[in-house]
């Protein structure tokens, strides 16, 4: 905030920083620019239930003009720590993944209607992103690599074995004392064959 005083009464003025903003303006006016940030995120605003806690997201980008008319490369890491749900123990652990990022902006098809779905049907694609706007927020970056880190099923251990489905008891800490009869249909399927076969040989 900047406060100037060449009138008796002070204007206050709200200045944006810019370097929180991605502005394809000034790349193409000076070239590669280099943003660094950091941000204070809530669990809330990922929208995954699985993420109970969520620290300072950090990222640092590169951005340069593509190959393309009006395409803009964006390169660059985010780091953050995060606790996560087990999918199947459903105890809280901690995650943290520094995600390195590739991304190119292209501007969005004309035909296309705003806010609608642009379909990709090329795997080479799959690191487009299509813009209406030539300002690129660097929090709204910073989410979006957040939320690709984080596993669909997140797991505190490869090894861990759940919860018991009868009492509920993590059966990773302790030992269930269920009975648990595992029980496959195709066996049974067999099992009921080779009686069949049984009855047979007995006629």
């Amino acid at each position: 905030m900047f406060c100037w005083q060449a009138r008796p009464s002070c204007v206050l003025v709200t200045l944006t920083k810019m370097n929180d903003v991605i502005d394809f303006e000034i790349i193409d006016e000076r070239g590669p620019q280099s943003y660094r940030a950091t941000f204070d995120m809530t669990a809330e605003e990922l929208g995954r239930e699985e993420v109970v806690g969520l620290g300072t997201v950090a990222i640092e980008a590169n951005v340069q003009a593509g190959d393309l008319e009006d395409e803009y490369v964006a390169e660059g890491i985010v780091t953050f720590t995060a606790d996560l749900t087990c999918s199947r123990c459903a105890d809280p652990y901690p995650f943290a993944n520094p995600s390195a990022f590739h991304v190119r902006f292209r501007p969005r098809p004309e035909a296309s209607v705003e806010n609608e779905e642009v379909e990709i049907t090329d795997e080479g694609e799959l690191d487009v992103e299509f813009y209406s706007e030539r300002l690129i927020p660097l929090r709204e970056l910073a989410l979006e690599q957040v939320l690709l880190s984080i596993p669909m099923k997140p797991l505190c251990d490869e090894a861990c074995l759940g919860l018991c489905p009868t009492c509920r008891v993590n059966r990773t800490r302790e030992k269930c004392s269920c009975e648990e009869t595992v029980f496959d249909e195709r066996w049974g399927a067999l099992k009921g064959l080779r009686e069949e076969l049984e009855k047979k040989k007995n006629v």
